[in-house]
């Protein structure tokens, strides 16, 4: 309610909200399988996008982490406090027919088109 009120207050218009819709579960996988390597910033993933031999950089050989903040535990917790701040506001635009959803799940290339679309074209569904 705080946030959305701060909205209105602030005399901004927004003409629609992009919601990036995934399910929380997909995020822990995401998440926990994320691994780094380190000195050139390269990601990698267990099972998404594993690199050639495991726990090794594809290109320098060196050994991949995982960051410390990469847990079920803290993914947890950040998911609890967006929840919290972003459900009344995912409602209010919803109501307000301004909420555009993107299935997050797809591709980056997939979900990036839908962003590139839903910014080029109309809503189907005005309102004031």
């Amino acid at each position: 309610v705080y946030k959305r009120q701060e909205l209105n207050k602030s005399g901004h218009k927004i003409d629609d909200v992009i919601l990036f819709d995934v399910e929380d579960q997909l995020l822990f996988e995401r998440i926990e399988g994320r691994r780094v390597h380190l000195p050139s910033g390269r990601t990698y993933h267990v099972k998404f996008n594993p690199p050639k031999e495991d726990g090794k950089d594809d290109v320098t050989g060196e050994p991949l982490i995982q960051r410390k903040d990469d847990t079920h535990a803290t993914l947890e917790k950040r998911l609890k406090n967006y929840h919290g701040y972003t459900t009344p506001l995912i409602d209010y635009f919803n109501k307000r027919g301004n909420l555009r959803r993107i299935d997050a799940r797809q591709s980056a290339d997939k979900v990036l088109g839908q962003i590139i679309s839903y910014l080029g074209s109309p809503r189907n569904n005005q309102s004031s």
